[in-house]
């Protein structure tokens, strides 16, 4: 217990003593429930936020006064003078005692989305972060789910920075700033997920404190981010919202649909108008035909100078951002089931591995577009950081091939950081029907393509760059590899075969 000035002892939480979010797995009727109504979903779809025992034991939510939290660092929230009266910051403030006030003067503010440390003086914290949450309007939404991010995420990064083992979270967002609940915890919950995924080795617990109101919207959302089973993932799937934002939970701001113009008729804006009506409508169905066109059309734009590559970028994350709300939006599931595309643990250099199963792919029975859609919906937050993929070629038939016309769009349209963070293609047995890897090669000729595919015979040349444990093999890969072995005399370097396919 801790002393205050007049000597009395002051009354403060051990964090220690509370249940973590895994533990109250068992006192929780609901998960039961959840998973029972939903049982029906069958989904193959994997979950962006799978079920991670480690992280959810991290976690507490705790009902009660934050003031009186033992965490390293407790969370207050204000104004921007930071003189804001609310019952968090009225309860932090009484604790504290009157030098917090004395040292908030000295911080000279602080803006919306920032964060900053103070000492905790009478707490039993011994730091206090201090943040500003947005004002809220509906029609400036998403600067506030920025702003918001930015709260939460700076507060994670100043604990990580400062080795804190642990933070009392507020909740950030006050009544008269007018955020919905709802909205601000998806945004909370997956921030800290994110961060705790992504740079959380060193915190060792994430207290959410909250108030009677506040508890049944944490209670209803917690699953969604951090089931505690197999099955309450599989029956929040379905409840986890479309944009879940990028792979650091920072949402992802679509582009501004029309540009208000500063210098009426200036040339710049004429060809933005232009840019503009080249802009695929709504992506329909006739969208790929449609879209070669447009490619072609504002190549020949470029060529005649009438369209800047500043306003072509633009134009094409534009429309690469309009596929991924679509591929968000759809159901994907029987694409999923394929089980074509996937993820699949990192190579020695600590890249993610994404690994494409040929065979799996039965290019005349799907939809081609749906495809492309679950492609952008899976590889969108991989492709943020540097990664590799891995194409088994074993046993594929001709109607397992994409056709080139495919890839090439499949290539024009995503990304930009598709191509610039894929570090290597691994193309495994492409000796596999010989004409087949000419068919691979006139269709990776494109610039920066070439340089990245490795062919590599076996899997042995494989696990040189990738262990194997980091790697989830398809059965029959392995068998036809092992019976390849036992069947190998040595076979010229690939590189000399390479040469004779593209005769």
């Amino acid at each position: 217990m801790g002393m205050d000035p007049l000597g009395a002892r002051s009354q403060f939480v051990d964090i220690q003593t509370l249940p973590t979010w895994q533990q109250q797995l068992d006192n929780d009727g609901e998960e039961k429930r959840l998973v029972r109504s939903h049982s029906m979903l069958s989904q193959s779809f994997p979950s962006p936020f799978p079920y991670r025992p480690d992280i959810n034991r991290k976690i507490i939510l705790f009902v009660g006064d934050i003031a009186l939290l033992n965490c390293t660092a407790v969370v207050n929230t204000s104004n921007e003078s930071l003189n804001d009266k609310n019952p968090t910051s009225d309860s932090i403030h009484q604790l504290a005692g009157p030098e917090l006030r004395d040292e908030l003067l000295k911080l000279k503010g602080c803006r919306t989305g920032e964060a900053k440390l103070t000492k905790g003086f009478n707490l039993a914290a011994r730091f206090i972060i201090h943040t500003v949450g947005p004002k809220y309007k509906a029609k400036y939404r998403t600067a506030a789910e920025s702003s918001l991010y930015s709260c939460y995420r700076n507060i994670m990064q100043l604990a990580a920075e400062q080795s804190m083992a642990s933070v009392g979270f507020c909740v950030v967002t006050t009544i008269k700033r007018g955020y919905p609940p709802e909205d601000a915890t998806h945004i909370a919950l997956r921030t800290v997920r994110r961060f705790l995924e992504n740079h959380g080795n060193s915190i060792e617990t994430v207290v959410f404190a909250v108030s009677d109101t506040e508890e049944s919207v944490f209670k209803k959302l917690l699953p969604l981010y951090y089931p505690r089973s197999e099955g309450e993932e599989k029956a929040c799937l379905p409840l986890i919202p479309a944009d879940i934002g990028n792979s650091e939970g920072e949402p992802v701001v679509p582009e501004r649909r029309i540009r208000i113009t500063e210098k009426p008729g200036s040339i710049e804006d004429e060809c933005e108008e232009d840019s503009l009506e080249l802009d695929l409508g709504q992506v329909g169905t006739h969208a790929f035909a449609r879209m070669e066109g447009d490619v072609d059309k504002q190549r020949k734009l470029i060529l005649q100078g009438q369209m800047s590559e500043a306003a072509m970028q633009k134009q094409h994350q534009r429309n690469y951002g309009r596929w991924l709300c679509r591929a968000r939006a759809e159901d994907l599931s029987d694409i999923a089931a394929l089980k074509a595309l996937y993820q699949t643990g990192v190579d020695i250099c600590g890249r993610t591995v994404m690994v494409v199963v040929g065979r799996n792919i039965p290019v005349t029975l799907i939809d081609l577009e749906k495809a492309l859609l679950y492609f952008i919906h899976v590889m969108d937050h991989i492709t943020v950081k540097e990664y590799v993929m891995v194409y088994f070629h074993t046993l594929t038939g001709e109607h397992n091939h994409l056709d080139t016309d495919f890839l090439k769009k499949l290539y024009d349209i995503v990304d930009v950081k598709y191509k610039k963070n894929l570090m290597a293609f691994y193309f495994v047995h492409p000796t596999f029907r010989s004409k087949v890897s000419t068919w691979f090669f006139t269709t990776f000729s494109v610039s920066g393509m070439k340089e990245k595919v490795r062919y590599l015979d076996n899997l042995q040349q494989l696990f040189t760059c990738i262990k194997p444990e980091q790697l989830d093999i398809p059965p029959f890969v392995l068998e036809y590899d092992a019976r390849l072995g036992a069947a190998v005399v040595t076979p010229p370097p690939s590189s000399v075969r390479v040469r004779v396919h593209l005769k």
